[in-house]
């Protein structure tokens, strides 16, 4: 009984370095490039589980898309380059940060206007509630 348990826990001691390597490891020439890769994979959105980045995420599009991004940057594309790759099969909607253009643009302006709109609303309901103070004094009996 004592071994069964010595085995068990050295099985989860070595389940957690399984658990502790990186996603996808890919042969980087230098740390530099390492980190321009992390930086910008964080930058991007998986188009499967969308609200994590290229960086986080475990699904096969998401490793695919690291792949092309690592390519993209062997081959000595710029980031700039490699956002518009993406962007160009998979529409701003992968940037986390899309650009400020007309086809942006409710995207951008429409948490103000939602914001704004449920502020008149509730100004409009709260009107017709609330008496005002000559309304209260009148209908005072004393």
């Amino acid at each position: 009984m004592t071994r069964l348990l010595w085995c068990l826990l050295a099985l989860f001691a070595v389940s957690g370095w399984a658990s502790a390597q990186a996603i996808d490891p890919l042969p980087f020439k230098s740390r530099v490039e390492e980190v321009r890769f992390q930086h910008l994979t964080k930058q991007l959105r998986c188009m499967v589980c969308q609200n994590e980045s290229l960086a986080d995420s475990n699904a096969e599009l998401a490793r695919d898309l690291r792949h092309a991004v690592f390519a993209l940057m062997q081959v000595g594309k710029s980031d700039a380059q490699i956002k518009h790759y993406l962007t160009e099969r998979y529409s701003d909607f992968v940037l986390y940060d899309p650009p400020f253009r007309r086809g942006t643009l409710l995207l951008w302006l429409g948490p103000i206007l939602l914001l704004l709109l449920t502020a008149a609303a509730l100004i409009a309901t709260d009107r017709g509630r609330i008496p005002s103070r000559t309304q209260a004094r009148q209908e005072e009996p004393w």
